[in-house]
Formats: C-alpha cells, structure tokens, sequence
C-alpha cells in the first residue's frame, strides 16, 4: 500500500509538467487552427444540456440577443478564445504581430497626461493579448486571483512572466502597488466584470439587470485622478489575429464610487455591443454571494440592442 501511495504522488506531482508540455506544444500550431478546433469543441460542449447551455441562452437573452443561432455563435467563440491562450502566452511576438488598433491614440494621449492610466479588460475577445499589447506602451501592473488548482499553477506562473508586465496578487498588497504605479504617472489592468468577493461591490445595473459590480477601479480613478480606459482585443476572422479597441471615459469623473461604477458598466456594455458574439457570456455574472450586500427589489427589464 506505501509503494501505491507513493506511485500515485509521484504521478500526481508529475501531471503539471505534463499538462505544461501538452499546453505549450499546442502553441506551436497555426492560429487559425487552433481558433478553429475551439469553435468546433465550443459548439459541441454547448450542444450539451446542462447550466453552461442554461446560463449562457440566460445571458445572451438578458441582453437582447434572443436569436439561438446568436448563442451557438457565442459559445464557438469561448472555445476559440480558451485555445488561443497558449498561442498568446507562449507565442507573443507573433501574436503581437497580428494585432491592429485605430485608437492607439487614445493610449498616448492618456499617457501624456502624467496621472496614471487604468485600463479595464472585460471578458470580450482575446483578454489575454491586450495586456501584452500594453505593455508596448511601458511598465504594466495587473492584478491577478491564484489558481484554485495546483496543476494550472506552474502553466499559468510561467506565462505571466514578461517584461513591463508585473503581476500582484488581488488583495490589499495589491491594492497598494496599484496606488504606487499611478502616483508614478504608470499604467494597471483589471478585469471590470468579476463578482467581487469579501462583500466589497455595489448591485448596479448590467445588460438592464442588477449585478454585483467592483468598486475598486472607481475607487482608484477618484482617489488618483488616473484615466480610465476600457480595452479589448476583437479576434479577426481566419486567424488574421486581433483589433485592439479603446474607450476612455469620460471626463471628468464624479466624486461618487457608485457613479464611476455605474458609468463603467454603461461603457462596457457599449464596447461588448461593438462584437457581442465574443463576450464570455457564459460567465456567472450575475450570481449572488453570501457576502453581498441586500439583492435590490424591483423588475429586471431586458434591453434592447443598440445598432
């Protein structure tokens, strides 16, 4: 029973290096056909019944897009966005070479300002090539949440590492480095559309229905003055790579959390209009945790989308 025992922790303790192997041969393949298999396992999983079939037709509904072929199209596009990761992680000079912006301008001009620049990455097309696309522009800091498996720790530490980009853990640490990045004129990221934890957020609308929303990134602008710019990487059809889309908000910014919060929803809800089929609407985005604060009464109308 020992030799047992200790067979099944050697294999245990061997599977991160395999998976990372697995994961890091993958990037060697063409972009298009990586993005191609994961819209085939992406419509495939879907076709499933089950909550992610159940929550994703639920989300796409709740922003008014009805149509079944719209979610089929959708969850092809999560399957496409989860295959192209490690193209981007471990491939990034040439995925970087694949990108494309008419707003670039909009960076520069924030930059310029000398006030620090946070940039907000929703879950909408290719997340993980706008951070890499940053960093061209100088020093980077990003908040990032541990994997909750030890198999994915190894995959995910080694792809975080790269130059400009510094990473620091979501908790007051974090928050602290984030400050000291903006007071010298410098850039962070976060993701605007996680549910918070530790009863930090705000239930405000999304899409025309309450959702737990973060207040960190409101807290941070009015604290520090910084920009605030919205950004997303559109994926390009046949592999043709990304468009880096950007959208500042407006100056200038209320004094009031709930407000900027409030105006950070309604530009994202703006940018996810621009390509919705790329939002990860399968995401829990509006799931109630035990630390929330009170759910809000009242009727959750449906939107209608903007053309």
């Amino acid at each position: 029973m020992r030799q047992l025992a200790c067979f099944y922790l050697f294999i245990l303790g061997f599977l991160p290096l395999m998976l990372l192997f697995f994961v890091r041969l993958s990037s060697t393949l063409p972009l298009w056909l990586l993005q191609g298999i994961g819209r085939v396992l992406g419509r495939l999983v879907y076709a499933c019944p089950g909550r992610y079939r159940r929550r994703l037709q639920d989300n796409v509904r709740q922003a008014g897009y009805p149509d079944p072929a719209f979610a089929r199209r959708a969850a092809a596009q999560t399957g496409a966005m989860i295959l192209e990761i490690p193209k981007v992680w471990w491939r990034t000079a040439a995925c970087l070479a694949k990108t494309v912006s008419d707003d670039e301008h909009v960076v520069h001009n924030a930059l310029a300002e000398g006030r620090g620049v946070i940039y907000l990455t929703p879950h909408l097309g290719c997340f993980e090539i706008t951070a890499r696309h940053l960093t061209q522009h100088g020093p980077l800091t990003v908040m990032y949440r541990p994997s909750r498996s030890p198999i994915l720790d190894p995959i995910v530490s080694s792809a975080r590492d790269m130059a400009n980009l510094h990473a620091v853990p979501a908790n007051r640490q974090g928050v602290r480095e984030f400050v000291r990045a903006l007071r010298r004129g410098e850039a962070v990221g976060m993701l605007p559309d996680q549910v918070p934890r530790e009863g930090d957020g705000l239930w405000l609308p999304f899409f025309g229905r309450p959702a737990l929303t973060m207040t960190l990134a409101a807290r941070l602008a009015i604290q520090t003055r910084a920009a605030v710019i919205l950004i997303a990487g559109e994926r390009l059809p046949a592999g043709r790579g990304w468009r880096i889309h950007y959208l500042r908000l407006a100056a200038p910014l209320s004094d009031a959390p709930e407000a900027v919060a409030l105006q950070i929803n309604e530009a994202m809800e703006t940018l996810i209009r621009r390509f919705p089929e790329q939002y990860l609407w399968s995401y829990n985005r509006y799931k109630q945790p035990d630390d929330a604060p009170p759910y809000p009464d009242g009727p959750t109308p449906v939107k209608t989308p903007v053309n």
